[in-house]
């Protein structure tokens, strides 16, 4: 996906181009996500949101939400979510995990790192629409985020 100057709604980081596709479906179905930017793994999100590498020129204010999978290869979710939450340019960005992990403790590294949201994917792929659907109108529409 190229990349403008357009400000992104949500940045999707998913490893699985299923899960990715079924996500990307449900975000722009529920009509509060027409700005997504997939990217494949944590490395290169980190680039993105720190303006680094093949990003470095980037003039937009960044996402407004971010729909992050904990288990990816090279720089996994929890890297990621630790980077996000710990400067103070991207630490109010919505972070919600949206992984397969069932994990007590991943599930406490994350509400500990920050995470806004914890959501285990479902068994069914069909039912990661509905989810990406709902958690695009909350964070999107319904939540008020903090200004500054």
């Amino acid at each position: 996906m190229a990349i403008t100057d357009e400000n992104i709604d949500v940045l999707l980081v998913d490893d699985s181009a299923i899960d990715a596709e079924l996500t990307l479906h449900g975000l722009r179905s529920g009509d509060q996500a027409r700005r997504v930017l997939w990217l494949q793994d944590g490395d290169v999100a980190l680039d993105y949101l720190f303006r680094r590498g093949r990003y470095a020129g980037r003039s937009d204010a960044g996402p407004r939400m971010v729909l992050l999978d904990l288990k990816m290869p090279r720089v996994d979710g929890i890297d990621v979510l630790r980077a996000i939450k710990g400067d103070p340019a991207t630490s109010m960005i919505p972070v919600v995990i949206m992984t397969s992990s069932q994990e007590e403790f991943d599930i406490a590294k994350s509400y500990d790192l920050g995470a806004n949201s914890y959501i285990v994917k479902p068994v069914h792929l069909h039912e990661l629409m509905g989810i990406a659907q709902k958690t695009g109108l909350y964070w999107l529409s319904t939540n008020r985020p903090r200004i500054g």
